[in-house]
C-alpha cells in the first residue's frame, strides 16, 4: 500500500473507488487533468498507487513560454505525424509524445503487475488522446463525479 496515504490526492482515490464499483476488477485509471496521473486498483479494490506526469496543457505551455519562436497552438488531433508546418508540427508532437507516454506507463505497470488490467481513461482530454493509444480500454469521462458520488452514497447510510 501506499507509504504515506495523506499524500494521495483525493481525485485518485475518487477515481479508484469508481473504477472498482464500476468494473469490480483491476484497473489502472488514466486521468488527464492538471497532471497526467496512472493508478493501480488491486483485484481486491485496493488502491495500490500509481505515477504522476505533467499534464498536457502544463506541459504545452512550458514550451511555448520556454521556446519563444514558436506560436501557441490549439491542442487537436494533427492529420498525421510528418508533418509540413510548424503548428502541425507541435500538435502532433503534444498528441503522439502524450499517446506514447501514456502506452509506455501502461506497459511499464502491466509488467510490474504482472497481470493485465482493465485500463479506464478519464479528465478532459480523455477522449482525444485514448484513440491514438493502445493501451486504453474505455473513457469514463465522468469518473471522478461518479465516485464522488458513490462515496456520498456509501457515507449516506
Amino acid at each position: 500500500f501506499y507509504d504515506n496515504p495523506k499524500e494521495v490526492g483525493a481525485d485518485r482515490i475518487v477515481n479508484a473507488v469508481a473504477a472498482f464499483k464500476k468494473y469490480q476488477k483491476e484497473s489502472i485509471i488514466v486521468d488527464f487533468g492538471t497532471a497526467t496521473t496512472f493508478d493501480y486498483v488491486s483485484p481486491k479494490g485496493e488502491y495500490m498507487g500509481g505515477c504522476i506526469a505533467p499534464g498536457i496543457v502544463i506541459s504545452s505551455e512550458a514550451l511555448f513560454a520556454r521556446a519563444s519562436k514558436l506560436p501557441r497552438v490549439e491542442f487537436s488531433k494533427p492529420k498525421t505525424i510528418i508533418t509540413k508546418d510548424t503548428v502541425s508540427a507541435i500538435q502532433a508532437g503534444i498528441m503522439f509524445g502524450y499517446a506514447g507516454l501514456v502506452d509506455g506507463i501502461v506497459d511499464r505497470m502491466k509488467a510490474e503487475a504482472k497481470t493485465k488490467p482493465f485500463v479506464i481513461a478519464t479528465g478532459g482530454l480523455a477522449r482525444i488522446v485514448a484513440q491514438e493509444t493502445k493501451s486504453i480500454d474505455i473513457i469514463e469521462e465522468m469518473l471522478t463525479l461518479d465516485g464522488l458520488r458513490i462515496i456520498y452514497e456509501l457515507n449516506k447510510k
